[in-house]
This record gives structure tokens, sequence and C-alpha cells, in this order.
């Protein structure tokens, strides 16, 4: 199994609005994106200097679902307006 893991800071201006927008936006992969297994999306409660805003968690069975979830048009719309509003991400991808 794929595990994706991607952690987002973003800017301040309307910065809970579009944490919860991209929330939804990225859910509503799931049901638009075939070898997406499972995604979470979390919103960090800890607001230190060292957090991220928002992270994201999903599951593959196959790198290749991976690379077709990372090239997907539906996805490409999400990641357009995360590079909008955000300021920094983080990436990991493991075998788990």
């Amino acid at each position: 199994m794929i595990v994706h893991i991607v952690m987002f800071k973003f800017h301040e201006e309307n910065k809970s609005v579009n944490i919860a927008k991209v929330k939804e936006m990225l859910h509503a992969l799931v049901e638009k994106i075939d070898g997406l297994l499972s995604m979470e999306v979390g919103v960090d409660f800890n607001g230190s200097e060292r957090a991220f805003d928002l992270v994201l968690y999903a599951t593959f069975e196959t790198k290749e679902e991976l690379k077709t979830y990372a090239t997907h048009p539906e996805h490409l719309k999400v990641v357009a307006f995360i590079k909008e509003v955000t300021t920094q991400t983080k990436v990991v991808d493991y075998i788990k």
C-alpha cells in the first residue's frame, strides 16, 4: 500500500474559510478518482509556530495509482486553488 501525506500552511487572509474549502475539495476527490482508496484530512488545533494548518493522508494500492491521482484533472483543479491560498507545503510518500 502507498501512503501519501501532504501538509499545508495557509496565508492568514481568509485562513479559516480557505482551510474549510480545501478540506471539502479534497474529500470530494475520493468519489472522483479511481485508485484513491481512502483520504483523511485534518485541521490543526495546536497553533504552534512549528505546526502546519492542514494535513492530508491518502492511500493507494500502487505507485501508478498515486501517479494517476497526481495528474488527474480533478486533482489538478484542487492543486491550483491550494497554490493560491497556501504559503508552504510538504509531502511524504511511502510504502506501508
